[in-house]
């Protein structure tokens, strides 16, 4: 049984939230299509977090990803970073330890890392490896798959250049790819960006995947475009506003 002071206390808190809430939801206009540019100022005005806030993008494409030839996937560098620490782990040789180092990987090795990772390590935002360790870092797809942690050459991932793919990564390079629904999500950004970096960032991204249009997909192919930050309202893009 929950204590007198306690439930009032939750209660307290809750409404705090709630208030906050409702002041940011008293700036957005629900059935409004923003534009870009509003919606990148708005977003920074809804964001009720103490902390920084992520601003992320929600696109809802018509495509059927369960066919291969409908897959959006790609790769993009946002022009603006993304605003996050981005921990690296370079599998690699002992060759390319040093130019792995160079470029600013966190993690450098390979069989005492692949070990941490069958043990359930994952501590990690990106995995960068080179062809000939694949044989060896194959066998971690059970535990990096699921976590979209697996090492893929269409990303840049699986490359000889390992001190230009660190690089990249750390500079805001990102790869995105629509889940079962259809819908892509993808970060833009921080609440503490300048409202043109997150409109440009954001601008990257969409005309990237307005650029992988599957050639088979019929009918509308950006359905829904949607801005938000962590835990706010999200703003309708108006998809129209879009280059095509």
């Amino acid at each position: 049984m929950i204590s007198t002071p306690l439930a009032l206390h939750k209660t307290i808190h809750m409404a705090k939230i709630s208030k906050k809430r409702k002041q940011a939801l008293s700036k957005v206009e629900k059935s409004k299509a923003y534009s870009l540019a509003e919606a990148s100022k708005l977003v920074k005005e809804i964001s009720t977090t103490k902390f920084d806030s992520s601003v992320d993008l929600s696109i809802r494409l018509g495509v059927d990803p369960r066919k291969a030839n409908q897959m959006v996937r790609g790769i993009v560098t946002l022009p603006h970073g993304t605003g996050k620490t981005v921990r690296v782990l370079v599998l690699c040789t002992p060759d390319k330890v040093q130019e792995a180092q160079d470029a600013g990987a966190d993690y450098v090795g390979l069989d005492e890392y692949i070990q941490k990772i069958e043990q359930g390590w994952t501590d990690i935002d990106v995995v960068i490896t080179m062809p000939s360790a694949m044989g060896k870092v194959g066998k971690l797809g059970k535990v990096l798959g699921p976590r979209n942690l697996m090492p893929n050459p269409k990303t840049g991932t699986v490359t000889n250049d390992i001190g230009k793919a660190v690089k990249e990564v750390k500079a805001g390079k990102i790869d995105f790819k629509v889940d079962k629904q259809g819908i892509i999500h993808t970060s833009v950004g921080k609440a503490s960006f300048d409202a043109k970096k997150i409109e440009e960032n954001a601008h990257e991204i969409l005309n990237s995947i307005i650029k992988l249009k599957p050639s088979s997909a019929k009918g509308t192919y950006m359905k829904s475009v949607y801005l938000s930050s962590t835990m706010s309202p999200s703003l309708m893009i108006d998809t129209k506003t879009l280059a095509s």
